[in-house]
């Protein structure tokens, strides 16, 4: 049942703090249909749902345009909805994080998510135009360093944290290359003035890890395929075949209500053919 879950979003990219006279609870969204052309931003809500065999079995409404940050209250309302949690959820690269990872973890929900290069990762041609990028540095456990392109150690410098916009804490490994200006790949390994300095999240790319595991078996691949044609068609029908492309409502427990009829009209017609 719960393998069968996705997510997609109808809007991106935004201002993170917006009003809007007409609608106080909706948040200015440069959508990605934009009948003006001219890249306005407008007052919006980020509608996410859950898809079953292109039935919307769960949806939420949000004011915030990142896909990342609505997962959790997503889950959250089908919990509410149906009293259980998942087992499995497939979703695409705009809910792949650490923060969704480690909530995942939490609920022990198995998580098919992509993260931001997973499908660049699966390309060879990706790979040889990046061979100085830090995940394909040696790593010595031993020693706790990393070794540069030409063999020089990048020794361990510190610790960065940063706290996202909903609070949750990442950190991040510091290690510190040596010399870089007398080095002969210096402009081609890394651009930024001085030693090169990278960052290296081990829990991030420990989750990683794991979601590759997931993703590129054969179940996974699978849920990736069904994906494309459960979830994306049907927006599509409603946007397109059906023309509803703007709520007529305002206030975000108005939106809710209109967005629920136009779901169960989905399912009826659905269902029907």
């Amino acid at each position: 049942m719960s393998s069968r879950r996705q997510f997609w979003a109808t809007v991106t990219a935004a201002a993170d703090r917006s009003y809007s006279k007409t609608d106080p609870d909706a948040t200015f969204m440069r959508l990605k249909e934009d009948h003006m052309r001219n890249g306005q931003l407008k007052p919006a809500y980020n509608v996410q749902i859950s898809t079953s065999n292109q039935f919307v079995v769960n949806y939420s409404i949000h004011p915030n345009p990142t896909d990342t940050n609505t997962l959790a209250a997503h889950l959250d309302q089908y919990e509410k909805s149906f009293g259980r949690s998942l087992k499995s959820i497939t979703a695409d690269a705009g809910y792949g994080s650490e923060e969704n990872y480690t909530m995942l973890e939490e609920k022990k929900i198995a998580g098919y998510v992509k993260y931001g290069l997973f499908d660049n990762r699966q390309h060879r041609s990706f790979n040889s135009k990046h061979p100085f990028s830090a995940d394909k540095l040696h790593y010595n456990p031993r020693g706790d360093h990393y070794i540069c392109p030409i063999g020089q150690k990048m020794r361990y410098i510190g610790n960065t944290i940063n706290r996202t916009v909903t609070g949750f804490l990442q950190t991040a490994r510091m290690y510190k290359a040596s010399n870089c200006s007398k080095c002969p790949l210096n402009g081609a390994c890394h651009k930024s003035k001085g030693d090169r300095i990278i960052q290296v999240n081990l829990n991030l790319e420990r989750q990683k890890r794991q979601a590759d595991e997931l993703l590129t078996s054969q179940q996974g691949i699978q849920k990736r395929k069904r994906r494309c044609f459960d979830v994306e068609p049907v927006f599509g029908n409603i946007k397109h075949n059906h023309k509803f492309r703007r709520f007529m409502l305002r206030g975000k427990q108005k939106v809710e209500i209109e967005w629920g009829l136009i779901a169960l009209a989905q399912n009826i017609r659905k269902k029907a053919a």
